[in-house]
């Protein structure tokens, strides 16, 4: 047998201790039992669909799904559409030229993210209503006196939803593909104007194609947002699956027949994710030097009439998806001030913190604990159950609640079944119907947010720094706590508080799962709205914005202190 050389006998050495720490138990368990949690309301859903009769099939088969699943898929074009157009256009603008206000709306083109969908449905509802500011005017102007007397188009329609829905979700499009303008289209897109290319032709030559995956993966975010939508469909009278899973449950008592609308909505929430990847299957990326992406091309400098359509252009898509309902809530709170001081308003107030405050909590350990456990073991085994734990955040709320209610449930019978047997007393409802499902239905599906954030804060660290605390004698807790936790503590409040302000804005889950009497800000709005008194709860409306716009600014800020171009 050969005698091993001295560097051999290195390498193999130092392979022996990576062997050592691919084997931790407590990481496999860890991350095998998280993603465990986030399967089991998919699975109760699927159990729940394929048991009992199938009574309920022949007609959700013949009188609701076709019309439900045509609804849902003419909303998706449409908002698809809306979103990448606005999101494209508004990225392009601020990027390739320069024009008056161009700075702040770059950061302002963000804020409609602070509005959940519901409440711009609501706010778009009374804004365009006969006696809304604009019929208002236009009957001020012209001299109609009814509804008679001149044709407005009704917001209460699919189109309209796809309106409302395409004013606060394009954002996703704008960030991601601003993102690619900057780091990947300016350089090739100078090159093209120094052969003489017209400013149209780059964008639809050469800036389009570069950013069509970023375009692809912010319309999928777009697309899971719309599924998941239930309080703005419902007020706009839209019927979509989703609108169809709640009334096929509560009006005729069908959870059978529920689940199954549900398994057909996971399979478009599938179908959505499947042509994303397909979409970035040749996705591929130049690396520039540090130097070169230092040194960006000028913009383009408009001037004349150009220069105020930019900035009208960019700027209607601000005043329509935050301007709207900023100035409809903010008109109806101004004279509601006093509800600030009523017990229900408080209560929610504080349902709402406590919640969004515990599932924060929840959600950035458990990302944690799965980035942790990845991270030491390097195993392909906690990698995939790693993954597989931040799927949640492509379910929709509502077949997320549904099956977590359905699960808790089964538990909650199972238990009470035992003591009954075994001791003759009752548990009752343990979990069902109670704050803490609430928190554990957004710690699913917000935990991608968390992990997402952590994770990237974890990427900018050295990648073996904790390993060298191991090799001074720490215990990987140790290492983590002494050493990973204090570099990543940025990141970890950014995780934490996106996940505070999502919950916060929840709704979808929250109708499902909430104990009775027990409110949050946004059921309180939606409990207002669903009486046809959107007024009463604008203060509650507005807390729910101004909560949101804190990260919103957040993230406004951090773009707009890239390294752009020096003149802007």
């Amino acid at each position: 047998m050969p005698k091993m050389n001295a560097p051999a006998a290195s390498v193999e050495r130092m392979r022996i201790p990576r062997a050592r720490r691919e084997r931790h138990p407590a990481a496999m368990v860890s991350a095998t039992l998280i993603a465990a949690i986030v399967l089991v309301p998919i699975a109760s859903i699927v159990a729940i669909a394929l048991s009992g009769t199938g009574a309920d099939w022949p007609h959700l088969a013949r009188n609701v799904l076709p019309r439900s699943t045509a609804t849902t898929l003419w909303l998706l074009a449409m908002v698809s559409a809306g979103t990448a157009s606005i999101g494209v256009t508004g990225a392009w603008l601020v990027v390739a030229f320069d024009f008056p206000f161009r700075r702040f709306l770059a950061w302002a083109l963000v804020l409609p993210l602070a509005v959940p969908t519901y409440l711009a449905a609501y706010a778009f509802g009374e804004f365009f209503h006969f006696t809304g500011p604009v019929q208002t005017g236009l009957r001020y102007l012209f001299g109609f006196q009814t509804m008679r007397d001149y044709w407005f188009p009704d917001i209460r329609t699919t189109e309209g939803a796809a309106i409302v829905l395409s004013s606060v979700l394009y954002p996703y499009v704008y960030l991601t593909t601003r993102v690619v303008f900057i780091m990947q289209g300016r350089n090739i897109a100078d090159v093209a104007r120094t052969l003489g290319a017209r400013p149209s032709k780059v964008f639809f030559r050469i800036l389009l194609p570069v950013a069509r995956p970023a375009v692809v993966a912010g319309v999928a975010l777009v697309l899971m947002e719309t599924v998941n939508d239930i309080g703005a469909v419902e007020y706009l009278g839209v019927r979509t699956l989703t609108f169809s899973v709640y009334s096929t449950w509560l009006n005729r008592g069908s959870l059978e027949g529920a689940a199954q609308i549900a398994m057909v909505m996971l399979v478009l929430v599938l179908a959505i994710l499947q042509a994303e990847r397909w979409a970035r299957r040749r996705q591929r990326f130049h690396g520039a030097r540090a130097t070169h992406m230092r040194v960006r091309p000028p913009r383009v400098i408009l001037t004349g009439w150009r220069r105020w359509l930019a900035t009208c252009a960019v700027l209607m898509p601000v005043l329509t998806g935050f301007g709207i309902p900023l100035l409809v809530f903010g008109d109806y709170a101004s004279r509601r001030l006093e509800q600030l001081g009523e017990p229900a308003l408080r209560s929610a107030f504080v349902n709402s913190v406590l919640t969004a405050g515990a599932t924060a909590l929840v959600t950035v350990f458990a990302a944690m604990l799965m980035i942790n456990a990845a991270r030491i073991s390097r195993s392909s085994a906690v990698g995939g159950m790693a993954r597989l734990a931040s799927s949640g955040y492509a379910l929709p709320g509502t077949i997320l609640g549904l099956g977590l209610l359905f699960a808790l449930t089964r538990l909650d019978n199972a238990i009470d079944g035992f003591l009954r047997l075994n001791f003759g007393v009752s548990s009752g409802l343990l979990f069902t119907g109670t704050a803490g499902a609430v928190v554990l239905a957004c710690s699913i599906r917000f935990l991608a947010l968390a992990e997402g954030a952590i994770r990237s804060g974890m990427e900018k660290l050295p990648p073996h720094l904790d390993e060298a605390a191991r090799s001074l004698g720490r215990s990987p807790l140790a290492s983590a706590r002494e050493i990973l936790l204090p570099l990543l503590r940025p990141a970890i409040l950014t995780a934490a508080v996106l996940v505070f302000v999502d919950t916060v804005k929840e709704l979808s889950a929250t109708i499902l799962l909430r104990p009775f009497g027990f409110s949050t800000l946004a059921t309180h709005v939606y409990e207002n709205a669903s009486r046809g008194v959107i007024e009463d709860g604008a203060v509650a409306a507005l807390l729910i914005i101004v909560t949101a716009l804190v990260p919103v600014i957040l993230l406004s800020g951090a773009l707009m202190r890239d390294s752009e171009a020096s003149h802007s």
